[in-house]
């Protein structure tokens, strides 16, 4: 079996974080049924091995899971623009440890996402983030649907590992004490797929409603083109994201 890691550190929160709700139009439609972000992204870039697309990035071999789902996450919404981009693992993995001191101690999500907008990851900076109320499915579902995922951390269920080796959705179990990084790039009324351990995985959205702690929309570079995740209000969140800096 092969050996995967956790990593993700207990959720922080910051007030200064900008809500996901704040930003959606009135007149936004209800998300459809389902959708899938990795049909797009496949048939853009004319691959569609998820094992090729994302990678383990290290995550067998260290808690770097936070920065992995956000390797995948840059793969994701570059492929919706028909451009190929997959992170050189060990370029991941250089700077998961310059994050963390030099030492293999996991991060937490937020330290992630502000370094990838401060900094960048793989030299791409993201315009922002926003957290989502994770027990807000319809929000969780239009964030899947406007940017192509949700970058989410969760509390390990029991058997986590050996679900994903025998293919089986993730549900409710004991929680351990590891926390896990993924990026969701699928839903429909029974679940959602996330990418993880250099593939996908299902679960349901009982194990969503159980394990998940912190969930965030991550608007990409080209957040600022015309048409871009029509119904999410991205001028008003540039004016206050300048009052936060500020």
């Amino acid at each position: 079996m092969t050996k995967y890691r956790f990593g993700k550190h207990p959720a922080k929160r910051d007030y200064r974080t900008l809500r996901f709700k704040d930003y959606l139009k009135s007149d936004i439609a209800a998300p459809p049924a389902q959708v899938d972000v990795l049909a797009s992204v496949y048939k853009n870039l004319g691959i569609s091995d998820p094992t090729v697309l994302f990678p383990m990035d290290g995550n067998d071999q260290y808690g770097d899971c936070t920065m992995a789902a956000a390797a995948h996450a840059i793969t994701v919404y570059n492929g919706l623009t028909k451009t190929k981009v997959i992170m050189d693992p060990q370029a991941l993995v250089k700077q998961y440890f310059q994050l963390t001191g030099g030492v293999d101690s996991g991060l937490d999500e937020l330290k992630v996402l502000n370094f990838w907008q401060s900094t960048g990851i793989d030299t791409e900076k993201i315009l922002a983030f926003v957290t989502i109320e994770p027990k807000d499915h319809t929000h969780v579902q239009q964030a899947i649907e406007l940017f192509g995922g949700v970058y989410l951390g969760f509390q390990v269920q029991a058997n986590a590992d050996k679900d994903f080796d025998d293919k089986k959705p993730w549900t409710p179990g004991k929680l351990t004490n590891d926390g896990h990084a993924v990026y969701a790039v699928a839903y429909d009324q029974t679940g959602v797929t996330v990418l993880t351990w250099g593939n996908t995985q299902k679960a349901t959205w009982a194990w969503w409603d159980e394990c998940v702690d912190e969930a965030y929309a991550i608007l990409p570079p080209n957040a600022q083109q015309s048409g871009f995740a029509t119904g999410f209000d991205f001028d008003q969140l540039q004016a206050d994201l300048k009052l936060v800096a500020g």
